[in-house]
C-alpha cells in the first residue's frame, strides 16, 4: 500500500457503458453535401463571423457570470462578518461569547443549506464541475452537464458556499459555468425554458458544440484568476483532444473578453471609476516587492532554488497524501450516503458546514498569538492599487482579545475571505507564529478535504493555494528564525508553497504555472514557479493521480489519455474490437427497423450487404490475386474465422456450430479464370445496392454460421439518423422504387439537435412495418476504418486526435468484421485484452 492506493481487482471502478461518446466527426452524407454545393465563399464568411460574434458573446456573458457571483459573494460575506466580529467585541467585556457563535453558525448553516437545496435540484451541479468539463472536452457526454439549470443552480450554490464558509474556492465553479455558457448560448434554445426558441440554423453539431465549450471553460478560467493566457492553455492542457490553430486563436478572444468584462464592472462597482481596468480576476495575489527600506531583501536568489525544489517535493507528498484521503471519503460516500435519501446529503453538508464554524471560531478565539503590527507607511508615489492593496490587507487585520498595537494572529486567517487570507500570508510583514501556521495548516488541510466531495458546489483552487501558502509562509519562518538566512522574502516562499500544494493535488503544469505568472504580475516568478510545479507533479504521480482524475475514475468515465502505454502495441485492432456486431441493410422494412432499435442500444450501425458468392470468388486458392498485389488468405481475416479463434479460447460455443464454421471457410480449388479480376471489381462497384428486404433482425437464435456471415461495408449509420427518418415517415413502399422515397434537408435531420427523440417514446402505429427505408443518403459512406492488423497505438491515435465515436475494422476484401468504440480503448479494458493477450501466447 502506498499512501493507501490498493491495487485491489474487486475495488477498481470500471467504465461504465452509459456514457455516450461526442461525435466530433462529420457525417458527408447526401444532406451535407446539397449544403456543401451550396456553400460559397460569402456564406463561408458569413459563418466565420457569427462564429467570432458568438465566441465573443460567451467571454462577455462568463465575465458577467463571474461578478454576479463576486458581488453576492462579497456583500453576504460583509454582512455576515460584520455582525458577528460586532458581536464578538461586545461579547468580549461582556463574557456572551456562545451568542457570537451561535449567530455565525446561523448565517453559515443558512447558506450552505440554500446551497444544497441548490444540488438536490440539478445533482451535477455539485463539485466544481472541472472533471466532468475535463470528460466533456474529452469526447464524453455526461447527462445534464451543459443544461441551463446547471449554470442556475452552480453560480447561486457556489455563491452561497462560499458565503457559509465552507472551505472551498468559487472559481472551479466558474469554469464549467463559462462552459455551460458556451454550450447554450450558441443554440439559442434551452430545455429548461422551452418558449426561448430562435430560428437559428447554426451549430446544430457536436463539433461546434465542443468548440464552445473549450471557449467557455477558457473563459471561465480567465475571469476567475484574470489569466486569458492560462485560461487557453488550460483549455488545451487539461480537454480537448482535437485542436487546431483557428480554435487557439477564438479561445483567447474569449478569454480576454471574459477577462476585460470582469475587470471593467469590478473596477466601476468597487472604485467608481469606470473605464479603469484595476481589478483582472476574481483572485488577485497583488504585487510582489520588497520595501523601501530593506536593502538586503531580494525577491528570490539562486540559493533560494534548492528550496523551492525541497518545497516541491513536500507539495506533492501533501498533494498525494489529501488526494488519497479524498478518494477514500469519495467511495465512502458513494457506498453509504448516496444510496440513501437526498436528504443525509443535506444533512452531511450541515454538518460540515457546523464543524467548519465550530473550528473557525474556537481556533480563532483560543488557539491564535498576539503578535506585534508592522508599520504600514508607503512612499507617496505608489499608484492607487497598490495603496488599496496595502489597505486592504491591514484592514483586514482582526484584533480579537488582543492589546492595542497588537493583532491575534489565526483569527487574521480564519475570520477573513479566503482571498483576503491568502494576501494576508502573501503581503503582511507581520509575523504569524510558526505555531499558529502549523495549526492553522492542519485544520485548513484536514477541513477542505473533508468538505470536497459533498452535496455542494465548491472550488479547489482557493483552498489549495491558501493552505499551500501556509506552509510556505511557515518554511520562510523557519529560515528566518533558526537559519538565519534573513534576505528572503516571505511572500515569495507563501506563493511557492501554495504553488507546491495545489500542483501536488491538481497536477497541472503548463497552464497552473501561466496563471499563477499572471495573476502575480511577475515574470520573474516563472522559473521558480515552473519548477515547484514539475517537482511537486512527478512527486505526487509517483504514489496516485490528480484529484480531478480520481474522481473522474470514481465516476467510471471512460476517459482517453493524451497516448497509450508502450506495451499495448503488442494488440491489433483484431484484438480489441467488438465483432458481435448489429448491422442495416441498404433497403430495410421498418419493423427490422424498429425491432434493431428497441432491442439494442448502441448508437451507430454498419450498413452492409452480404456477400456469400464475393468470398468465394475472391478466394482462389490461398492467394487473392488483383493485378500483381497478392495477399496471403491467412492474412485476410473475417469475422466468422475471428469469431472461431475466440470461441475457441474461450470454448463457450458447442463444437457442432464450430465444425459448420470451419467446413464453410475450407477454401474450394477454383481454375483460374481468365479475366483480369481488377476489371470485375471496378465493374461491380458502380452496381446498385441490391434490394435486400429481411423480414427479421439479426436475433439470438440465429446459428454462429448466419451471425457471422461475411458482409461488405457500405457506411455507417447513426441511431439518431434512423429515428429521425421514422420520425418523418421517410420510407417507400414494395410497389415503388426507392427514388420516391421523400427527401431529408440537412436542417431537418438536425432541427432536434441535441435531444433527439427515444425510439421507445415514439408512437409509430401510424407506420405501414412492410414499407421500406432506404437508409443510404443519409449514412456516412466514408467514415474512418482501419484494418484489423493496425497496433493498438495507431487505433488510439486516430480515434482520439479525430474525436470518433466509432471505428469501423475493415478487412482487405472490404468485409466489416468489427467495430471499435471508446469502452473499447479505456485503460482497463486494453489492460484486461493485454492478460488475456499474455495467457493464449
Amino acid at each position: 500500500t502506498i499512501l493507501g492506493e490498493t491495487h485491489e481487482e474487486e475495488d477498481e471502478i470500471l467504465p461504465r457503458k452509459d456514457y455516450e461518446s461526442l461525435d466530433y466527426d462529420r457525417c458527408i452524407n447526401d444532406p451535407y453535401l446539397e449544403v456543401l454545393e451550396s456553400m460559397d465563399n460569402k456564406k463561408a464568411q458569413r459563418y466565420e463571423a457569427v462564429k467570432w460574434v458568438m465566441v465573443f458573446a460567451i467571454g462577455v456573458c462568463t465575465g458577467l457570470v463571474g461578478l454576479f457571483v463576486d458581488f453576492f459573494v462579497r456583500l453576504f460575506t460583509q454582512l455576515k462578518f460584520h455582525v458577528v466580529q460586532s458581536s464578538v467585541e461586545e461579547c468580549t467585556e461582556k463574557g456572551c461569547l456562545a451568542l457570537s457563535l451561535l449567530e455565525l453558525l446561523g448565517f453559515n448553516l443558512t447558506f450552505v443549506f440554500l446551497a444544497s437545496l441548490l444540488v438536490l435540484i440539478q445533482p451535477v451541479a455539485a463539485g466544481s464541475g472541472i472533471p466532468e468539463i475535463k470528460c466533456y472536452l474529452n469526447g464524453v457526454k455526461v447527462p445534464g452537464v451543459v443544461r441551463l439549470r446547471t449554470v442556475v443552480c452552480k453560480a447561486v450554490g457556489v455563491l452561497f458556499s462560499v458565503a457559509g464558509g465552507l472551505f472551498v474556492g468559487k472559481e472551479g465553479p466558474m469554469i464549467h459555468s463559462g462552459a455551460v455558457v458556451g454550450a447554450g448560448l450558441p443554440q439559442f434554445q434551452s430545455i429548461s425554458l422551452r418558449k426561448i426558441q430562435f430560428n437559428f440554423p447554426y451549430f446544430r453539431s457536436d463539433r461546434d458544440k465542443r468548440d464552445f465549450v473549450s471557449a467557455g471553460a477558457a473563459a471561465g478560467v480567465a475571469a476567475a484568476f484574470g489569466a486569458p493566457i492560462g485560461g487557453t492553455l488550460f483549455s488545451l492542457e487539461e480537454g480537448s483532444s482535437f485542436w487546431n490553430q483557428g480554435l487557439t486563436w477564438k479561445v483567447l478572444f474569449c478569454s480576454m473578453a471574459a477577462t476585460f468584462t470582469l475587470n471593467f464592472f469590478r473596477s466601476g462597482i468597487q472604485f467608481g471609476s469606470w473605464g479603469s481596468f484595476q481589478l483582472p480576476g476574481l483572485l488577485n495575489f497583488g504585487e510582489f516587492k520588497c520595501s523601501e527600506s530593506d536593502k538586503k531583501c531580494h525577491l528570490w536568489t539562486a540559493v533560494d532554488l534548492g528550496f523551492f525544489i525541497l518545497m516541491g517535493i513536500v507539495g506533492g507528498l501533501l498533494g498525494a497524501t489529501f488526494n488519497c484521503l479524498n478518494k477514500r471519503l469519495a467511495k465512502y460516500r458513494m457506498r453509504n450516503v448516496h444510496p440513501k435519501p437526498k436528504l443525509v446529503r443535506v444533512l452531511e453538508s450541515l454538518l460540515v458546514s457546523l464543524t467548519t464554524t465550530v473550528v473557525v471560531f474556537v481556533a480563532s478565539m483560543v488557539l491564535g498569538e498576539c503578535r506585534q503590527m508592522s508599520s504600514t507607511g508607503h512612499s507617496g508615489n505608489d499608484t492607487l492599487s497598490l495603496q488599496g492593496m496595502s489597505e486592504d490587507v491591514n484592514s483586514s487585520i482582526k484584533t480579537f482579545f488582543c492589546p492595542n498595537e497588537t493583532y491575534n494572529d489565526m483569527a487574521t486567517l480564519f475570520f477573513n475571505p479566503q482571498e483576503s487570507a491568502i494576501l494576508q500570508l502573501f503581503h503582511q510583514d507581520g509575523t504569524f507564529s510558526p505555531v499558529t501556521l502549523s495549526l492553522f495548516f492542519l485544520l485548513y488541510f484536514l477541513l477542505s478535504c473533508w468538505t470536497y466531495g459533498i452535496s455542494v458546489p465548491s472550488g479547489l483552487f482557493v483552498p489549495s493555494l491558501l493552505c499551500g501558502a501556509a506552509f510556505g509562509r511557515l518554511v520562510a519562518n523557519l529560515l528566518k528564525s533558526y537559519i538565519g538566512l534573513d534576505h528572503i522574502y516571505s511572500g515569495t516562499f507563501a506563493l511557492i508553497g501554495a504553488a507546491a500544494f495545489l500542483g501536488g493535488v491538481v497536477r497541472m503544469t503548463i497552464s497552473l504555472t501561466v496563471i499563477l505568472i499572471e495573476s502575480t504580475n511577475e515574470i520573474t516568478y516563472g522559473l521558480p514557479i515552473m519548477i515547484t510545479l514539475m517537482v511537486a507533479k512527478w512527486t505526487g504521480d509517483f504514489f496516485n493521480k490528480g484529484i480531478y482524475d480520481i474522481h473522474v475514475n470514481l465516476r467510471g468515465v471512460p476517459l482517453l489519455e493524451w497516448e497509450t502505454e508502450v506495451e499495448m502495441d503488442k494488440l491489433r485492432a483484431s484484438d480489441i474490437m467488438e465483432p458481435n456486431l448489429t448491422y442495416v441493410y441498404p433497403h430495410t422494412r421498418i419493423q427490422s427497423l424498429v425491432s434493431i432499435l428497441r432491442t439494442t442500444v448502441h448508437h451507430a450501425f454498419p450498413v452492409v450487404t452480404e456477400n456469400r458468392g464475393n468470398e468465394r470468388e475472391f478466394m482462389k486458392g490461398n492467394q487473392l490475386i488483383s493485378n500483381n498485389i497478392k495477399f496471403k488468405k491467412s492474412s485476410i481475416l473475417t469475422r466468422a474465422g475471428e469469431q472461431r479463434k475466440r470461441s475457441q479460447s474461450m470454448k463457450s460455443y458447442p463444437s457442432s456450430e464450430l465444425r459448420n464454421m470451419c467446413d464453410e471457410h475450407i477454401a474450394t480449388e477454383e481454375p483460374p479464370e481468365k479475366e483480369d479480376l481488377l476489371q470485375q471489381m471496378l465493374e461491380r462497384r458502380y452496381t446498385p445496392y441490391p434490394n435486400l428486404y429481411p423480414d427479421q433482425s439479426p436475433s439470438e437464435e440465429w446459428t454462429m454460421e448466419e451471425r457471422f456471415r461475411p458482409l461488405t461495408f457500405h457506411g455507417l449509420i447513426l441511431r439518431s439518423q434512423l429515428v429521425t427518418l421514422l420520425v418523418r415517415g421517410v420510407c417507400y413502399s414494395e410497389s415503388q422504387s426507392s427514388a420516391s422515397q421523400p427527401r431529408l434537408s440537412h436542417a431537418e435531420m438536425s432541427e432536434d439537435y441535441p435531444r433527439y427523440p427515444d425510439i421507445h417514446d415514439l408512437d409509430l402505429t401510424l407506420l405501414n412495418p412492410r414499407m421500406i427505408v432506404d437508409v443510404t443518403p443519409y449514412m456516412n459512406p466514408s467514415p474512418f476504418a482501419v484494418s484489423p492488423n493496425t497496433h493498438v497505438s495507431q487505433v488510439f491515435n486516430l480515434f482520439r486526435t479525430m474525436g470518433l465515436r466509432h471505428l469501423p475494422v475493415v478487412n482487405a476484401v472490404g468485409e466489416i468484421v468489427g467495430i471499435i468504440t471508446r469502452h473499447n480503448l479505456t485503460h482497463e479494458f486494453l489492460q484486461a485484452r493485454l492478460r488475456q493477450h499474455y495467457r493464449t501466447i
